[in-house]
């Protein structure tokens, strides 16, 4: 009885293996093997053993044939079956035309012997095998096969097969499909070689079928290689390698650019088959899943593009391996806002945080937004072998985008992870051609895509682009796949570390006039640590001229009215540009004076006055050369009534004014009863007093002797790290502990220079003996008073009378208990005449004083610039005067050698 069947492949020149149509729901079809009846012909070659002469032609003269049509065959003889396979003896044709005959008619078989006897139908086989052995046609031709090497085993050197075809196309013959997107392909290689090669369709993975009969196959694996094998087996493609099977690049890791083994089991490419890219189409049948990391070899030909097409288009049908493919999340859908702002809008960038991460201010809102480039993670700073790249990376974010406008798309929101914050995840574009900046930067292998996990579609829309830019960076060595170890860069030096230290720059940088720097980090409205990227050195700017609020450095200190705002301001304008910095001074906490230039013309200071967010503080100002513009800056400020000008009353302003004629007037007399409870000498001479007799004076006694006590039990606790500004515990050099505010810290050095705050004098103290202030000890204000002497001041510095005068003036006051009274206030600082109520003199002459003492033993000078208010005290001037007269007859002495009185 004769049955229909399909021709799956050819196994030889005389044997078929066979499949009927597929089941009504879609079923694999069975299969059956044909050898044809009374011929044979030469066997094909294994790994192990050569073809036979003539065997790819003979078989290849039948798969032409026959390959996916439809036959009629008869079975004669059943043989036992391979692999629960059926197999048969029997014959078979296609549109009426017998194969054996067919055959044996171009001498690509040949006839068995007999061992019946020959009926007419082998009497005429025969004939046929006769003419054509006459003819030489086929096996029979007396010239031989053409010479060619077949070679069963991939190649062994994978790399230079790689190297020597990629980007060519060669014609292949699918000699056998192990799933829907591995095969067995016979390369035809230009001279004619044979060369056998396994691949993996570049782009796509389907499921895995079983190879033993103990395994079970993934579901849809043998659909999908029913698919690969019913419109590929045995045809003729067009192959494209594309790589070896190496992984892409995993983010920084050791060793992801080394060079490929040199033996591989299968390659990477694509096939083309007249009708299309078999991927393409298994994809959108919804029997392969697209494959993330190998979007880098289908980039540049819009492979990738067209497989995430099909992807969607199976999503949509819901089809095999999309059957339960969830809708797009409510996080990465089309809406319009997320989190109650919008998804798209115009910004522009303040802040580089890291190589992935960015604040920007939205313009339209101006409120600020922390992102995460989507899909893409930096290097880490805090890994020694991460940490150059990190701080290249960040700068390539700075110098492209810092103050620029760019367009910002939400793609999703990650959600908070243990100590990670939630965090909107975007794809951020700049410039006229609307670059993606993290393309950018995976591209010069400053940054890596992240691997998203198989259906996470919370990813960058231009995912496949990343994998792409990321695998160039790895071909090309860039950054961190270059291989390199490059030594993390040197810290930068602090020259803002002390007075001392920051004076000793000044001259040089006054002698460089405006010096190329980087703003770092916006302390206050007029405070900048700023960055000198050539000498790799970091200092603290102050903005000469002006004063703004100040903000609060820690949970104890209360902000100024608009500190925040003038902060906020200073941040988003100067925040990590490019600026030209001039200094002036040095300050006595290791801070410079001077100016800072944004785009060479704009004043930081006259805008920050300008924005009403400053205000000019004449003493400074009225010497620099940009002072008429920051009074006119004020003046607008106040005419607009911006910010600290909103409730300004002109009229109001110059009626308080009036009696500020007399500004430097005398204050009313107010003794006190005082000690000099530190003297200090660095940057400048300064002293500190307590005030006696106080009920602050005898809350600090009780104070002291609960906080010996607290010391004895009270341990550090683990990584204590005291910041500056911060009130604690520390241990003074006489092993006493004392209340203390940290002016400095190191972290490096372990230690933090610190003000006793009850005492005023300043030491660097380890941070073993340093502890946090237990907040029952924080409500006692500090009981020192930062004090100078009023009308006068010490020989200077250079004067060789200098330590002599600091000498007399501690043997004069330091440690005793003495009278003050309050000639001046400035701030803080209170300007005093110090008395001792043991010197007769005082008895006779009330204008009697330490001050006066110091300056007729010709050790101080009146100071007329920092004391405006002398001429509201025409007796004490006088006193100085005879002062001055007698330590000039005495030749007392800066006077021991002549009259080297300052003229002032």
């Amino acid at each position: 009885m004769s049955m229909k069947a399909i021709v799956k492949s050819v196994i030889s020149g005389d044997s078929l293996l066979l499949r009927g149509n597929p089941g009504p729901q879609g079923q694999i079809p069975k299969e059956r093997v044909l050898h044809l009846a009374d011929i044979q012909a030469p066997r094909m070659g294994t790994a192990s053993r050569d073809d036979e002469d003539w065997a790819f032609e003979s078989r290849e003269f039948l798969r032409a044939l026959t390959v996916g049509k439809a036959v009629t065959f008869t079975s004669t003889h059943s043989l036992p079956p391979s692999d629960d396979v059926p197999r048969d003896i029997g014959s078979a044709e296609i549109n009426g035309v017998d194969l054996a005959s067919e055959l044996l008619k171009n001498g690509w078989a040949k006839l068995k012997e007999f061992k019946r006897e020959p009926t007419e139908e082998d009497q005429r086989k025969k004939e046929i095998e006769a003419e054509a052995r006459a003819a030489g046609k086929g096996v029979w031709n007396p010239h031989g096969p053409k010479a060619r090497a077949t070679n069963y085993m991939m190649p062994v050197d994978s790399q230079g097969f790689i190297t020597e075809w990629k980007g060519r196309p060669i014609d292949g013959l699918i000699e056998q499909v192990k799933d829907g997107s591995t095969l067995r392909i016979r390369l035809i290689l230009p001279d004619g070689d044979h060369q056998f090669i396994n691949l993996a369709l570049a782009g796509v993975r389907c499921s895995r079928v079983a190879s033993k009969p103990t395994e079970t196959s993934e579901q849809w694996g043998e659909e999908a290689k029913f698919f690969t094998e019913s419109r590929l087996l045995q045809r003729y493609v067009k192959v494209h390698l594309l790589s070896l099977p190496n992984a892409a690049p995993t983010p920084f890791q050791a060793g992801a650019n080394s060079t490929a083994p040199p033996s591989a089991s299968i390659f990477i490419g694509s096939v083309l088959h007249p009708a299309g890219n078999v991927a393409e189409h298994l994809v959108s049948a919804g029997l392969a899943r697209v494959v993330d990391w190998h979007a880098g070899m289908l980039a540049s030909s819009g492979g990738m593009e067209r497989l995430r097409a099909a992807e969607k288009a199976a999503k949509e049908k819901r089809a095999y391996l999309y059957s339960n493919a969830s809708a797009p999340s409510a996080k990465s859908n089309g809406t319009a806002t997320v989190n109650g702002s919008s998804r798209s809008f115009d910004a522009t960038v303040v802040r580089v945080w890291s190589a992935d991460q960015i604040s920007v201010v939205d313009r339209e809102t101006n409120k600020e937004r922390r992102i995460q480039l989507s899909s893409t993670r930096g290097p880490r700073v805090s890994d020694p072998k991460q940490a150059y790249w990190a701080q290249e990376a960040r700068e390539f974010l700075r110098k492209r985008l810092i103050g620029k406008h760019v367009k910002v798309h939400v793609d999703f929101i990650r959600p908070r992870e243990g100590e990670f914050e939630e965090r909107e995840c975007a794809t951020v574009r700049y410039g006229g051609q609307n670059s993606n900046i993290a393309e950018q930067l995976i591209e010069k292998g400053l940054a890596a895509a992240v691997r998203h996990k198989r259906d996470d579609e919370d990813r960058s829309p231009d995912y496949d682009k990343l994998m792409a830019a990321e695998q160039a960076a790895a071909a090309e060595a860039r950054g961190v796949h270059s291989g390199k170890d490059v030594p993390a860069p040197k810290q930068p030096v602090n020259i803002s570390e002390s007075a001392h230290r920051a004076t000793t720059f000044v001259n040089g940088f006054k002698r460089q006039n405006r010096i190329p720097a980087v703003v770092e980090y916006v302390a206050a409205g007029s405070r900048f640590k700023i960055f000198l990227p050539k000498d790799n050195q970091v200092l603290t700017l102050v903005l000469s001229g002006i004063r703004a609020p100040r903000t609060a450095r820690n949970s104890s200190e209360t902000n100024e009215p608009y500190g925040p705002e003038s902060a906020e301001f200073a941040t988003r304008r100067y925040m990590q540009r490019d600026v030209e910095i001039e200094i002036n001074d040095a300050d006595k906490s290791g801070g410079f004076i001077g100016a800072l230039y944004l785009n060479k013309t704009e004043n930081a200071a006259v805008t920050l006055v300008k924005e009403g967010l400053a205000t000019v503080h004449s003493y400074s100002a009225d010497g620099l050369p940009w002072a008429k513009q920051l009074y006119d800056a004020e003046a607008e400020a106040k005419q607009a009534k911006r910010n600290i000008w909103k409730e300004y009353d002109e009229e109001a302003e110059q009626a308080v004014e009036e009696p500020k004629e007399d500004a430097n007037g005398p204050l009313k007399t107010e003794y006190l009863d005082v000690i000099i409870s530190d003297v200090r000498t660095k940057p400048q001479f300064a002293f500190s007093i307590q005030i006696l007799h106080t009920e602050g004076i005898a809350s600090l006694e009780r104070l002291m002797r609960e906080f010996a006590l607290h010391h004895k039990t009270i341990a550090a606790p683990p990584g204590f790290v005291p910041k500056s500004g911060d009130l604690v515990s520390a241990k003074f050099s006489d092993g006493q502990w004392y209340r203390a505010r940290v002016r400095r810290s190191s972290p490096v050095k372990k230690e933090a220079e610190v003000t006793f705050i009850d005492y005023g004098n300043q030491d660097t103290v380890g941070f073993k003996d340093i502890r946090p202030l237990d907040p029952k000890f924080r409500s006692l204000p500090g009981q020192a008073q930062d004090a100078r002497l009023s009308f006068v001041k010490l020989v200077p510095t250079e004067s060789e009378y200098h330590e002599e005068a600091i000498e007399r003036f501690r043997a004069l006051a330091f440690g005793r208990n003495l009278v003050a009274n309050v000639d001046h206030r400035e701030g803080p600082l209170v300007h005093l005449r110090l008395i001792d109520p043991t010197d007769p003199a005082v008895a006779q002459d009330p204008y009697a004083s330490i001050n006066a003492d110091l300056v007729r033993e010709g050790l101080a000078t009146v100071d007329r610039k920092g004391c405006r208010y002398l001429a509201a005290y025409p007796a004490m001037a006088k006193k100085l005067q005879e002062s001055i007269a007698t330590a000039k007859r005495d030749r007392a002495g800066m006077f021991e050698f002549g009259d080297v009185e300052e003229d002032d």
